[in-house]
């Protein structure tokens, strides 16, 4: 039995989460929400995506453009097993009684805090802490990164504290109305930055500090990190810690790729759908030990590097299969990660 999936909110996230959502042998796409008859619906149409306008207000929108919707997002629910919440950060919480009472599972993004689901979700840190639950959170793009890479170092070496400085991304591509402009943004002024709490709503045993600021690009988000190792770990046992993950890629600015810009067009190059990235970047030549002290250089596709954590989740919460190794390597699979 394959589990059907609704998703809530057809952009940014959402669009890709349905993309991977067609590419699972044991998931169906019952369908997702639209607010209005965007170019985005069309597209979705034409992959054979069913659209359900996200309230009943809104189907008249759909009529005057001569787009055919299923229903709303009500009827949409009662084709599902679980529920992708995708609409925007400190929009999904509102829907939290609409899928209460639909009484289905429901999955919020990073937008959203923690108390929302009660669970904050990695598919490497926690997968197995999330079977059968009814409501998961998945950690934003870059407590998504930060978990992903202290996971591998604290598995390998444990780790005593660490040190991040994250250099944010002003907006996504299409939000050309989002800052700053000519402008580095303190994101917040005071520390830690929410992005450290946020890691130990996964990892709760690591002592970590973060500081943020904000930049005027759109193509990713770079990380700083500083990390105290509870032993001795050459830059060659690093590198050896992080091979255990596929969903962690390691780059060479001597090979060309030394900038997010070039992160991105090295995705091209692979064939990546919409230039997408979902695994960890970090830079080879940024990786520095110094006995228990280490150092390194990390980049986040804010735009997909989530979208598998979500397809776990959902294997997770429907038990379709009771090992996160064994869902991480057929979404790995299936999306073509870690090649």
């Amino acid at each position: 039995m394959k589990t059907r999936v609704a998703i809530n909110g057809y952009g940014t996230i959402g669009k890709r989460v349905a993309d991977a959502i067609l590419k699972q042998p044991d998931m169906v796409l019952a369908g997702v929400t639209k607010t209005k008859p965007n170019y985005e619906v069309k597209l979705a149409l034409s992959k054979g995506i069913r659209i359900y306008a996200s309230s009943a207000e809104r189907i008249k929108l759909f009529d005057d453009a001569r787009v055919k919707v299923s229903g709303t997002l009500d009827d949409l629910l009662k084709q599902a097993d679980i529920v992708v919440d995708c609409t925007p950060g400190k929009v999904g919480a509102s829907y939290k009684p609409v899928y209460e009472k639909a009484k289905i599972k429901a999955i919020w993004q990073g937008g959203e805090k923690h108390d929302v689901a009660g669970f904050s979700f990695n598919s490497t840190c926690n997968y197995e802490n999330a079977l059968g639950r009814d409501q998961v959170r998945v950690v934003s793009c870059n407590t998504t990164g930060l978990c992903r890479s202290l996971f591998a170092l604290d598995k390998a070496f444990g780790i005593k504290k660490t040190r991040v400085v994250l250099i944010r991304r002003g907006a996504d591509p299409a939000e050309d109305s989002k800052g700053p402009i000519n402008s580095i943004v303190p994101d917040p002024v005071t520390i830690p930055s929410h992005h450290g709490p946020d890691v130990q709503k996964v990892l709760p045993h690591i002592d970590i500090t973060t500081t943020a600021f904000a930049v005027p690009t759109t193509l990713m988000h770079v990380h700083l990190l500083n990390v105290e190792l509870n032993r001795d770990a050459t830059e060659k046992e690093i590198f050896e810690a992080f091979s255990q993950y596929p969903r962690i890629r390691i780059v060479s600015a001597a090979e060309g790729i030394g900038s997010t810009s070039e992160v991105i067009e090295y995705a091209r190059d692979l064939g990546r759908h919409r230039y997408d990235m979902p695994e960890l970047v970090i830079w080879k030549e940024s990786v520095k030990s110094f006995d228990r002290e280490m150092y390194l250089t990390q980049a986040v596709h804010q735009e997909s590097i989530v979208v598998p954590e979500n397809i776990d989740a959902i294997r997770a919460m429907t038990r379709l299969t009771e090992s996160g190794e064994e869902s991480t390597k057929l979404t790995n699979t299936s999306m073509g990660l870690g090649r």
